[in-house]
C-alpha cells in the first residue's frame, strides 16, 4: 500500500501544511511518497527527502507546472497513480486553498469521492470528518479503490526532519491548455502567515471600524511578534482584506495562542479556531458565545482593555 501526498511547496521549500499531511498520511500504514510538482523546484524536492517517515520522492519539474494550475497538476498526480499499477491507495493533499484547488478535479478524473478536512484516521478506509461546522464528527468509511483526501493540517502534528528518502525524477505531463495565469496579487507582509502563526490576535466587528482595527490591535500584534486576523463580520464590514478571515469560509486555524477581541463567537468564527491550545476572549458582553471556548476571558471595553494590555507586555 502506497501513500502518495501531493505537496504544497514554493519550488524553494515546503510549505508547512506538507509536514502536517505527512504525519496523517504515515498513519495509514503505508509507504509514503511525496509528488513535488513545480519548475525549477529540486530544492523543494530535497526538503521532502529530509522529511521523516517519507520513503520516495516523485519530482515532476517543468515550466508547465510554475503557474502550480489544478488542470496541470490534477493530471501529473493521475499520471503518478496510474504508473503505479493499481499500487497506490490512497492521495492526501492539505485542506489549503492549494488542496481544494487540486484534488476535487484528481477525485473527479479517478471517478471516486473525494473525503474532505479528515481530523482522524481510524484505519486505511475509515475516517473521521467534521460535519455541520464542527459541531459533529462523522465515521466515514470508503470501498474506492484510490482514497482521495483532504487533510485538516490543525489537527495532526507536522512532520520533523531526519529521513533520507531518495528523488526520483518523473515525467511530466503536457500542459493541458485548459487555463492561463493572467496575474497574481499577493499581500506581502513582515507579520507571520495567518495559517502558520503561532500566535494569533484577531478583531470582530466590535472594533467598528478599519481606523479602530489598526489603532487598537495592530500595537499587540507587533509586540507579540503575531499574525492578525479577523471574524467574517468585520471582514464584511470592510475592517480588513478577505484574506484575514478566521472560520468556517475562511482560514482554519490552531494557534498556540489565539487572542479574540470583540469577537462575538458566532459559529463559523468557532469551527475556525476552536483548536487553538489557548484561547484568550475580550468582550463587552459577558453572555458572548466566545466565552464559552475560550480558555481564559475579560468582560471589558476593548478599546481601554487592549491598549493597557498592550503597554503591560
Amino acid at each position: 500500500m502506497t501513500i502518495l501526498v501531493v505537496a504544497e511547496h514554493d519550488n524553494a521549500s515546503l510549505k508547512g501544511a506538507t509536514l502536517n499531511t505527512v504525519t496523517a498520511a504515515a498513519k495509514l500504514g503505508g509507504d509514503v511518497v511525496i509528488l513535488v510538482a513545480g519548475s525549477g523546484a529540486g530544492a523543494a524536492a530535497e526538503a521532502a527527502s529530509r522529511v521523516a517517515g517519507v520513503n520516495k520522492v516523485l519530482l515532476a519539474d517543468s515550466a508547465v507546472f510554475a503557474d502550480q494550475s489544478a488542470e496541470n497538476l490534477a493530471n501529473q498526480v493521475l499520471e503518478v497513480v496510474k504508473a503505479g499499477g493499481g499500487a497506490i491507495s490512497h492521495v492526501l493533499a492539505p485542506a489549503s486553498t492549494f488542496g481544494k484547488n487540486v484534488l476535487p478535479r484528481v477525485a473527479a478524473l479517478l471517478d471516486v469521492a473525494q473525503i474532505s478536512e479528515i481530523v482522524a484516521v481510524e484505519s486505511a478506509d475509515t475516517f473521521v470528518r467534521p460535519i455541520y461546522a464542527g459541531n459533529a464528527l462523522a465515521t466515514v468509511k470508503s470501498a474506492d479503490p484510490v482514497k482521495v483526501i483532504t487533510v485538516r493540517t490543525t489537527a495532526f502534528e507536522a512532520a520533523g526532519e531526519g529521513g533520507s528518502a531518495a528523488v526520483e525524477q518523473v515525467a511530466a505531463v503536457a500542459d493541458s491548455g485548459l487555463s492561463r495565469l493572467t496575474g497574481r496579487e499577493l499581500t506581502k507582509s513582515a507579520r507571520p502567515e495567518l495559517g502558520a502563526a503561532k500566535i494569533i490576535v484577531s478583531g470582530g466587528r466590535g472594533l467598528g471600524s478599519s481606523e479602530n482595527y489598526n489603532k487598537v490591535l495592530e500595537p499587540l500584534a507587533d509586540k507579540l511578534g503575531a499574525a492578525l486576523g479577523a471574524s467574517r463580520a468585520a471582514v464584511d464590514a470592510g475592517y480588513v482584506p478577505n484574506d484575514y478571515q478566521v472560520g468556517q469560509t475562511g482560514k482554519i486555524v490552531a494557534p498556540q495562542l489565539y487572542l479574540a477581541v470583540g469577537i462575538s463567537g458566532a459559529i463559523q468564527h468557532l469551527a475556525g479556531m476552536k483548536d487553538s491550545k489557548v484561547i484568550v476572549a475580550i468582550n463587552k458582553d459577558p453572555e458572548a458565545p466566545i466565552f464559552q471556548v475560550a480558555d481564559y476571558g475579560l468582560v471589558a471595553d476593548l478599546f481601554e482593555a487592549v491598549p493597557q494590555l498592550t503597554s503591560a507586555i
